[in-house]
């Protein structure tokens, strides 16, 4: 006998996720739920007609969600008559390496490192536009950061664009001209690119975060601190969002 969902915390545990940049929180959302038993092993998500409205997003940033959870090993989808997505629970890396299996310290580790990024990187990308309204960002500090994004732009390959993205935020961090930032940073991007390993590379949170990046950029050289800590802020949150729904 096939386990059944619990309706009434779906409708308790899914709620509207914020509207910029929903499909992580959609990750998030439904990974959780599925991880903590709203949806056991084997049930069967309600569907798309009605999950949507529940997360108050379209189908189309749903069904981004839900190719993630696959390819994560979370859920496995069946078309046609009597179809479905069924919660299949074998969280998987792109290495091969069950993402189950990564121990409850580790797990500690990681969230105490992505809550540490949330107060330095935003922190950096503040104080790298306040050098650059100060007048202290001189033009080959503006052309370091300005390669670093564009590398990260044009990075096409899965391993290519981690490296180039843990590169940009470590020019972000250098022309901030702190050692001290640029240590804290470095130790971040090293945990941070560990965390990365253990879920799959999807395109839409790729073109999500070069978004982000390219916010960030714009920012720090207008010189503006506020918008800059924003933008790296979001960033921040939104791969911590689709790290907790794939990893937990």
């Amino acid at each position: 006998m096939s386990a059944r969902p619990a309706p009434q915390l779906s409708e308790t545990v899914l709620r509207p996720v914020r509207g910029h940049h929903a499909f992580e929180s959609c990750v998030e959302q439904l990974g959780t739920a599925i991880r903590l038993g709203v949806y056991p092993r084997g049930s069967t998500l309600p569907p798309e007609r009605e999950l949507a409205p529940l997360l108050d997003v379209s189908r189309a940033t749903l069904r981004e969600a839900m190719a993630a959870l696959r390819e994560a090993g979370l859920v496995q989808t069946t078309r046609g008559r009597g179809g479905g997505t069924v919660v299949t629970l074998r969280p998987r890396s792109p290495s091969g390496r069950a993402a189950s299996r990564i121990s409850a310290a580790r797990r500690r580790s990681w969230h105490e490192a992505l809550t540490f990024r949330r107060i330095v990187e935003p922190g950096a990308a503040a104080l790298a536009a306040q050098r650059a309204a100060d007048g202290d960002l001189t033009a080959e500090l503006r052309d370091q950061l300005e390669t670093a994004h564009a590398d990260v732009a044009a990075a096409a390959r899965a391993a290519h664009h981690r490296q180039a993205d843990s590169r940009f935020h470590l020019t972000l961090a250098s022309v901030t001209e702190s050692p001290r930032v640029v240590q804290a940073i470095t130790s971040v991007q090293a945990e941070l690119h560990e965390m990365l390993l253990a879920i799959p590379v999807l395109d839409a949170n790729i073109t999500h975060s070069d978004g982000q990046h390219a916010a960030v950029v714009r920012a720090v050289l207008a010189g503006r601190p506020d918008r800059a800590f924003t933008a790296m802020e979001q960033h921040c949150d939104d791969t911590a969002a689709l790290l907790r729904g794939l990893v937990g």
